[in-house]
């Protein structure tokens, strides 16, 4: 079983006596990528920036490889490396440049510069100045100094805001090569959910700063089994279904172009099927379909888009 690098239990922040993250918990485990999916607003940056040790944690804690946060902070952060808002570099300098002098502060070795700046592609680059960099190449350079010191733990916020398709792609591919090759543990944000599709793992998605859902996404994993799938269900008893699904098997679901439909597990529908017709409906169609992140994103938020 793949070792937990992050786990974040039971942690709360608030702010002028308002909660803004609320008893939140989750993990990343080595070579996973994990989505952190959430409207704007709903405590995404703020847990982000307790992992990173930017903001004090109210309540719970955040162990880091095993370390904790609040208790052994300098150790805990010797194993995480992250982008939150805009990379921290000096614009007049190059790309080698701003590396050697964060390698040389923190006693790094300057054949590791070379080597993450290859990683994310910079090689090429890396005598430029920062200031002549597109948006893409500032986000790389961003990611090779979070990866610098060799972080068993990466956070990332958002790090595909201002990307064209090109730079987002070439992104999840330095990402999805970190988490197989080096077995890094990734926690990544994005407002993005087709991208977060194609490169997590697992997400987790918090709404009014709880988190509401955390789901595999990845068929072959001891949570496929329970993947959420939509049911499609046709009978002439439409208004009957309805209120067996809800009394007998606790589903909501909603008619649609004279269809029922409702979030059931995968493998589910049997079941659902047999129970309908000990109750006298009889079932002219039945169906599962596969959610899209999207649907399970908007089905848990109820489409919430809250400003910051």
């Amino acid at each position: 079983m793949s070792k937990t690098m992050l786990e974040i239990k039971n942690v709360s922040k608030s702010y002028s006596n308002v909660n803004i993250v609320k008893n939140v918990s989750f993990d990343v485990k080595e070579g996973e990528i994990l989505g952190f999916l959430g409207p704007n607003g709903a405590g995404k940056t703020t847990t982000i920036k307790m992992i990173l040790g930017l903001i004090s944690i109210d309540e719970g804690s955040i162990l880091i490889n095993g370390y904790d946060v609040k208790k052994d902070f300098e150790k805990a952060m010797t194993y995480i490396g992250g982008i939150v808002e805009n990379p921290d570099l000096y614009n007049y300098m190059s790309a080698v440049d701003n590396l050697k002098l964060h390698a040389k502060i923190r006693g790094i070795e300057y054949s590791e510069v070379y080597n993450v700046l290859k990683l994310v592609g910079l090689e090429k680059s890396m005598d430029q100045k920062v200031s002549k960099f597109s948006l893409g190449m500032k986000q790389r350079a961003g990611l090779a100094l979070a990866l610098l010191h060799s972080p068993k733990v990466l956070i990332l916020d958002e790090p595909t805001n201002g990307l064209d398709p090109v730079g987002i792609k070439e992104l999840r591919d330095i990402l999805k090569k970190l988490a197989r090759e080096s077995n890094t543990a990734i926690l990544v944000s994005s407002h993005i959910l087709s991208e977060m599709e194609l490169m997590c793992d697992r997400v987790a998605v918090i709404d009014n700063g709880e988190i509401v859902k955390i789901q595999s996404l990845t068929s072959d994993s001891e949570e496929g089994e329970n993947k959420t799938v939509q049911g499609v269900i046709k009978t002439k008893k439409t208004n009957e279904a309805i209120v067996v699904l809800k009394e007998k098997l606790k589903k909501d679901s909603e008619i649609k172009d004279g269809k029922i439909y409702v979030r059931i597990n995968k493998g589910e529908m049997p079941n659902i099927v047999k129970t309908l017709v000990l109750n006298d409906i009889d079932v002219e169609y039945a169906n599962e379909n596969e959610h899209t992140l999207e649907d399970l994103f908007f089905d848990v938020t109820k489409g919430d888009d809250k400003d910051e």
